[in-house]
């Protein structure tokens, strides 16, 4: 059983990285009716793959591996549910935006968003990356057993 919550915490990690990877390349240049679908279908299996990835990790922490005495004693593992916290944050703005798009696309026409909040999309979706570089980051640093008290 651990190895198999194991495996759906890394497909569930993996599946967000590419969703949000896709979500960074769709918000280059300009919308268009297609990248602005994808996009929302992107964001949305960021989401449910950022959910699976939260209730298996804490069924990991608690009920598998370690034990959670020695996870809540792991400075990287701290870290690396703040950093989690950190992207959840700042993903809700993208998928604020995305979500309003939903009634132009229903009539077929491009969403009304301009170069400039295109831009903070993604520049938003870049700190979610460089966000995830430092989870991946505290998660070796953990599964090492560095920084434990």
């Amino acid at each position: 059983m651990t190895s198999l919550f194991a495996f759906l915490h890394h497909l569930a990690a993996f599946t967000l990285v590419a969703a949000l990877a896709i979500e960074f390349g769709l918000s280059r240049g300009v919308l268009t009716i297609d990248k602005a679908r994808a996009f929302l279908r992107a964001d949305q299996i960021f989401g449910i793959s950022a959910g699976i990835l939260l209730v298996v990790g804490l069924a990991r922490v608690f009920y598998f591996e370690k034990g959670s005495t020695y996870y809540f004693h792991s400075i990287p593992f701290i870290a690396k549910i703040s950093l989690f916290a950190i992207v959840g944050l700042l993903s809700v703005y993208p998928t604020v935006q995305s979500l309003s798009w939903r009634s132009s696309l229903k009539s077929a026409t491009v969403p009304p968003v301009g170069p400039e909040k295109m831009q903070r999309i993604r520049s938003i979706i870049h700190f979610e990356l460089a966000g995830v570089v430092l989870i991946i980051l505290c998660a070796v640093l953990m599964a090492r057993g560095i920084g434990t008290f």
